[in-house]
């Protein structure tokens, strides 16, 4: 357990340059304009202009360049040194002003050069479900926002994780019971890939990620479920609307996604 942030660097090291070629990631349109962000986030984000957003976990960083599209301040973050870079030299290539540091969410107060001044920390899309435990991340959120400021939360539902990689029987717990380790061969952006790596990973209920915001003094003002998910990166999904992926025999009759939007509690 000791290693399974060096493990799971590992396997997202692994991912970047194919990620970063395949037509999942859509570069060729993200560099003339296309808006990576998604239509759940959105809605809970706003008017982002002027605002400081902290995104976690960004990967190479199209979100967090989306945000900083639409004037936000944005800094980016994650725990692959391969993705950081890639993410400065897209800002760089598209001089969009961004900031990105490499860290893991366990060393992020530290790694940050100030906390309590962020308007909005983002997490979006195969989160959560990196981390083993849910305290650290919810008291991490809660000292880089100012006071009033919010969490954008949008992920896939802790139910769609109980599937088997086809998509086709419940084989794992719906609850945090401990770490799942699997060895996987391609990528949800390429299923070809020719990458195998060991990951680990968790399944979080609603009630410990809601329990861990409330007990580190965030307000849950919102909180919402989708039946689809807006990227085709699990097996034999279709898409039932433009932009919305559902599973064979299953649509409409499971979530694929929920969102929250959390308030940190003004101190006194």
């Amino acid at each position: 357990m000791e290693d399974y942030v060096a493990i799971n660097r590992t396997y997202w090291d692994a991912r970047v340059e194919s990620h970063w070629l395949s037509d999942f990631y859509q570069m060729k349109a993200f560099r003339e304009g296309w808006c990576s962000l998604k239509d759940p986030e959105l809605g809970y984000l706003g008017e982002v202009h002027g605002l400081r957003v902290l995104h976690l976990q960004c990967h190479f960083g199209q979100d967090t360049l989306s945000l900083a599209r639409r004037g936000a301040h944005v800094t980016g973050v994650d725990f692959s040194r391969l993705a950081i870079q890639k993410a400065r030299a897209l800002a760089s290539e598209m001089n969009l002003k961004a900031e990105f540091i490499c860290s893991d969410i366990a060393s992020l107060k530290e790694d940050l050069p100030t906390t309590g001044t962020f308007d909005r920390v983002m997490c979006t899309y195969g989160t959560l479900g990196w981390l083993p435990e849910l305290q650290t991340w919810a008291s991490t959120v809660a000292a880089v926002l100012r006071s009033g400021g919010s969490l954008i939360l949008v992920d896939f539902h802790p139910v769609v994780w109980m599937l088997d990689n086809d998509l086709r029987e419940i084989t794992y717990p719906y609850f945090n019971f401990g770490p799942l380790h699997e060895d996987l061969e391609g990528t949800y952006a390429d299923r070809n890939a020719p990458i195998k790596a060991s990951c680990i990973s968790w399944n979080h209920s609603l009630s410990e990620i809601v329990q861990a915001l409330l007990s580190n003094g965030l307000r849950v003002d919102a909180l919402d479920e989708w039946d689809y998910s807006p990227y085709p990166c699990f097996a034999r999904q279709i898409e039932v609307e433009p932009g919305r992926f559902q599973i064979p025999g299953l649509e409409g009759k499971l979530p694929m996604l929920y969102g929250i939007k959390a308030t940190k509690v003004y101190e006194s």
